[in-house]
């Protein structure tokens, strides 16, 4: 029986999340108990061996209770959350527990495309034209206005799943049509969300792509990197691929990046925990008749960078005063955030001085994988210090806009963003993917 002085540290996480490992990692190595909160069956005894907690992210009344009666009338030390899914009902847990969090209207704000543009555009935030669309609707009438070049958008989904850009109304129909068999498929009505029964036409903001990530103490937010994403993200689809830290933009332009996620944030009205936001810089659009770039946020998240990307980061501690590491640069990300949700005063940690880097691998096409070759050379590549594939093998793969998943993950670390960023690519190249074809079948009477 774990002792009571034991702290408690609660979860809430999907089944498939790629995170769960790397927090519990970090709550073995901090001695704090990880007790996790998840979407599983709660007819089965306990199916994953985890003692989790069984949650229905669709249902925040009855999974309150189900997390309350849980705990028997005590309270966790803290509570984090890894993925969009399991927010709302996080902040809502966090409320009820009396724990510092987030409103849980402002994080169902943060995960929904539409109410994120119209918070931008209530406090005067640069905004591009949106318009909202039911699945139902007659796209035919619409399309006819939209400022073309366009993005159609799914509302909840994540990953750019979903996400087509459109270049006149003929390419919008077939794109929104494309999107109803998106969100008509069984694993997305699953999750009973309304917001899959509607999307968003906005227009298209040229420009590069970064990243922040960030964590927010009583709304004041620290910055923990800004990523580069150098591969150009202009369509037809959005796939992310590397993210690479520092930034290589100049310090103005980092300082107007990070103005304007606190903005999006402070609009948004979230207030504690993690936040991942996503950013467009369009060159060619001075705000205010100014000579100089606008940035849009596109998306303000409260929660860390998914999947393994996180790896990418470390951090130490800074002895106080002359700004060198008084501890390896071996704390994660998790562990950070799990210090933070303890109340731990964190302000100490910064990111270590190397760039790092990492690659989501995107699925080529179609079909069944059938091997990976090449990971030992990628893996041989100088700055890479692991390659990890994560499809299985016989899976089926769907590339975007219908798939929302990687092959894998490429990590490196060097002494300047531009080696991470050939470390990165060079470990790609030596990677052989086998991919067969989907066999169709057709049944006959």
């Amino acid at each position: 029986m774990v002792p009571r002085q034991t702290k408690r540290v609660l979860l809430f996480a999907t089944t498939t999340g790629y995170q769960i490992r790397s927090f519990g990692d970090a709550a073995a190595k901090l001695g704090v108990r990880m007790i996790f909160a998840s979407d599983r069956c709660d007819q089965l005894e306990d199916p994953w061996w985890d003692q989790a907690i069984p949650v229905r992210f669709h249902d925040e009344e009855g999974s309150v209770g189900a997390v309350l009666s849980a705990f028997g009338g005590a309270s966790p030390d803290g509570i984090l959350v890894a993925g969009d899914r399991p927010g709302v009902l996080a902040a809502r847990v966090a409320h009820a527990f009396g724990i510092a969090g987030n409103a849980p209207d402002a994080v169902a704000a943060s995960r929904n495309k539409l109410a994120t543009r119209r918070a931008f555009t209530a406090a005067g935030l640069p905004t591009p034209w949106f318009e909202p669309v039911s699945l139902g609707a007659d796209i035919g009438a619409i399309s006819d206005v939209v400022p073309y070049p366009a993005v159609v958008k799914p509302l909840a989904l994540s990953g750019s799943q979903g996400v087509m850009r459109v270049n006149s109304a003929g390419e919008c129909a077939q794109a929104f049509a494309r999107l109803q068999r998106v969100l008509q498929a069984p694993e997305v009505r699953s999750e009973r969300d309304k917001a899959h029964d509607m999307a968003v036409i906005e227009s298209f903001i040229p420009g590069r792509e970064l990243a922040v990530e960030g964590l927010l103490d009583e709304g004041t937010l620290r910055v923990l990197a800004v990523f580069d994403k150098p591969d150009p993200l202009d369509g037809p689809f959005f796939e992310e691929t590397i993210y690479v830290t520092p930034s290589r933009v100049t310090e103005d332009m980092r300082a107007r990046v990070t103005d304007a996620v606190a903005a999006a944030i402070a609009a948004l009205g979230l207030r504690h925990g993690p936040v991942h936001a996503e950013c467009r810089v369009d060159m060619s659009s001075p705000l205010g008749g100014r000579e100089s770039p606008c940035v849009y946020v596109l998306e303000a998240a409260a929660r860390p960078i998914g999947g393994l990307c996180s790896r990418a980061l470390r951090f130490a501690r800074r002895e106080p005063g002359d700004g060198r590491h008084a501890t390896p640069a071996d704390v994660s990300l998790e562990e950070l955030l799990l210090r933070h949700a303890l109340g731990e005063d964190v302000a100490g940690y910064v990111r270590e001085d190397a760039a790092s880097g990492v690659m989501m691998i995107p699925i080529p096409r179609r079909g069944i994988l059938r091997g990976v070759d090449g990971v030992e050379e990628a893996r041989a590549v100088p700055g890479v210090e692991d390659v990890q594939i994560t499809a299985k093998a016989d899976a089926m793969l769907t590339p975007l806009p219908e798939g929302r998943s990687y092959l894998g993950f490429i990590f490196a670390r060097a002494g300047a963003p531009d080696a991470v960023e050939a470390a990165l690519r060079n470990a790609h190249a030596r990677l052989r993917f086998t991919i067969e074809r989907e066999i169709r079948t057709v049944r006959t009477t």
